[in-house]
């Protein structure tokens, strides 16, 4: 693994408090940018995985503790903290590994726009699955005692699969404008396709 340089290390506090100062508003109205973070990390930070992914993931599970114990609750009782909460994991890995393919790719180009809409759907819904699926199956937070149907669970899906599309999009979108931004002001900011070795 290459070592961390200091693009590498602005980049990763850049996202880390993107993420921890809109996640700690989770239940607000300020949309969570995790998403967007663990997809622009796997991008910028590929190389980089064996510190940054455990480190936003710690980020991510003690932004939640602190609004769930600001709240006055306990946080392994509270509703969203479940047996699912461990496919946060595979969840964000997949967000990561959409950005991490995209990274591969010559971004200099505008086809490059088509690829990275192509790895930014695909990602987000392996992630929404694993996440709502996660939930849906294994979680007794709001289906205790009721029965669980592959008809319901496809109706979940349909209810929050766009929010978390477009609000992930939104952010991508945002960060995808800013890079393109600071490589006009600074040309050796400019990405160039990552070697091919291993994620």
């Amino acid at each position: 693994m290459p070592r961390p340089s200091a693009k590498h290390a602005v980049a990763f506090l850049l996202l880390a408090a993107l993420m921890a100062a809109t996640r700690v508003h989770h239940f607000a109205s300020i949309p969570d940018a995790s998403w967007a973070v663990f997809f622009a990390a796997g991008f910028y930070l590929r190389t980089q995985w064996r510190w940054a992914f455990p480190a936003l993931m710690a980020i991510a599970v003690l932004a939640d503790w602190y609004v769930i114990h600001d709240s006055g609750m306990d946080f392994w009782r509270h509703y969203c903290v479940s047996v699912s909460y461990w496919f946060l994991i595979p969840t964000h890995a997949a967000l990561w590994m959409g950005g991490a393919w995209l990274s591969r790719r010559d971004v200099r180009r505008w086809e490059t726009a088509g690829a990275l809409a192509a790895a930014l759907l695909v990602s987000v819904c392996i992630a929404y699955l694993l996440s709502n699926g996660s939930f849906y199956w294994l979680s007794d937070s709001w289906l205790a005692g009721r029965e669980r149907s592959f008809s319901g669970w496809l109706l979940n899906l349909s209810h929050w699969f766009l929010p978390y599309l477009k609000t992930t999009a939104m952010y991508v979108a945002g960060l995808a404008l800013l890079h393109l931004a600071l490589v006009k002001l600074w040309p050796s900011m400019q990405h160039r396709p990552a070697e091919r070795t291993a994620i």
